[in-house]
């Protein structure tokens, strides 16, 4: 299945919204997405995965490389994810304990925006 990506803002946070599935054949595609952003200088972002149904080891590279050029740039991402299988995969993965993963986008974006640059 492949991924859409679509963006929106919120103030000054950017919301990449994702739906699909992220794996080694769509990932780049959200590699490309975020490095747009995060190239055009938009320092607060909110990945929205709520219509997320599977992500793999691939996408969860992409998403810790990026979360790593944003702290390298003072910038922040925070996530928002409801799929039990995406979340479960945070979880045995411990990057749940790296990101800031939340429940809903209004959440995620209210935790970007309270973070200070």
């Amino acid at each position: 299945m492949p991924i859409t990506i679509t963006t929106s803002e919120a103030g000054e946070v950017h919301i990449v919204h994702v739906s699909g599935e992220i794996d080694v054949t769509s990932a780049a595609v959200l590699r490309d997405a975020l490095e747009a952003l995060i190239a055009d200088g938009r320092r607060r972002l909110t990945l929205d995965l709520s219509a997320v149904t599977f992500m793999d080891s691939t996408g969860l590279g992409i998403v810790v490389g990026r979360l790593k050029r944003l702290s390298r740039h003072g910038g922040t991402m925070t996530v928002a994810a409801a799929h039990p299988r995406v979340l479960r995969v945070f979880s045995i993965t411990g990057l749940d304990q790296l990101l800031d993963v939340h429940p809903d986008v209004d959440a995620a974006v209210r935790a970007a925006e309270a973070t200070r640059q």
